[in-house]
């Protein structure tokens, strides 16, 4: 698929699948638009990029701040001459703030932080981003959600309700922006093996039994990498896919297409 030429702002870009679609978009000769909060791991993608021969530059961008995601949107129309494609991909859990996981144990500061970045930062890019892609010959919004937008899984309460928001809120985009010529669309990715979920095992009570949770669903039997998010979200911003908009995309290995775990056909887990 080809993304040559076009426009990225991906949110969120320092590291996992941020990182690896600024990576793959670029080295396919898209120009990119690297931001995150992480400025020097968000620089060293850049000047990864920048290495291989490819366009991009950083910009710092709290998505959840008004004025940093209008600055955002103004760097790409500085550097590049507008944006093609936005790739809401910025977000955390709950395990990343260092409170309880519980109900019982969750205070709403941490609930209210992770509705803000996963939802609210979602919406403002959009906002944002969207007369810059009115201007585009083929604009879309590419939406992170997650398999727990979908399923349930256990101290995830926060997490799991903004990402089901997302899912609903790029079907809602997808309607509204149809008559722009706006392509709206959302994957849900499963266990990817990330600094995220590095983070999110770590602060598991038995990481092991977590692991095990995360993984033993997949039919691919392996945790899922970055680039393997990153090759979905190129096709979704590739002319190859004008006729996709308001869709779920999941990617997991297949553990949301049934109800076993790989001990029942007699598998294990690649590690």
């Amino acid at each position: 698929m080809s993304v040559e030429g076009l426009r990225f702002v991906i949110t969120g870009s320092a590291a996992g699948i941020g990182a690896g679609t600024a990576r793959l978009a670029a080295s396919r000769g898209a120009r990119v638009v690297v931001s995150d909060m992480n400025d020097e791991q968000g620089q060293a993608v850049v000047d990864e990029i920048r290495s291989a021969g490819g366009e991009a530059i950083y910009q710092h961008c709290d998505v959840t701040d008004e004025a940093q995601v209008k600055a955002l949107i103004a760097a790409a129309d500085d550097a590049f001459g507008g944006i093609d494609v936005l790739h809401n991909n910025a977000g955390i859990h709950e395990s990343m703030l260092g409170g309880g996981l519980t109900l019982e144990e969750m205070d709403r500061a941490t609930f209210e932080k992770v509705m803000g970045v996963n939802v609210t930062g979602v919406w403002l890019c959009a906002k944002y981003a969207l007369p810059g892609l009115r201007r585009s010959d083929n604009p879309s919004i590419i939406n992170a959600g997650s398999t727990s937008s979908i399923s349930g899984y256990p101290q995830c309460q926060a997490y799991g309700a903004s990402k089901g928001a997302v899912m609903q809120l790029s079907k809602m985009l997808a309607v509204d922006l149809a008559p722009d010529g706006i392509r709206v669309n959302c994957y849900c990715p499963g266990s990817i093996h990330t600094q995220f979920v590095d983070k999110f095992l770590a602060a598991a009570p038995d990481p092991k039994a977590m692991l095990n949770t995360m993984t033993m669903t997949h039919l691919v039997p392996r945790m899922g990498q970055p680039a393997d998010v990153a090759e979905l979200v190129c096709f979704l911003a590739s002319p190859e896919s004008r006729f996709v908009n308001g869709a779920v995309w999941t990617i997991d290995g297949g553990s949301l297409a049934w109800r076993g775990t790989l001990d029942v056909l007699g598998m294990e887990v690649n590690t």
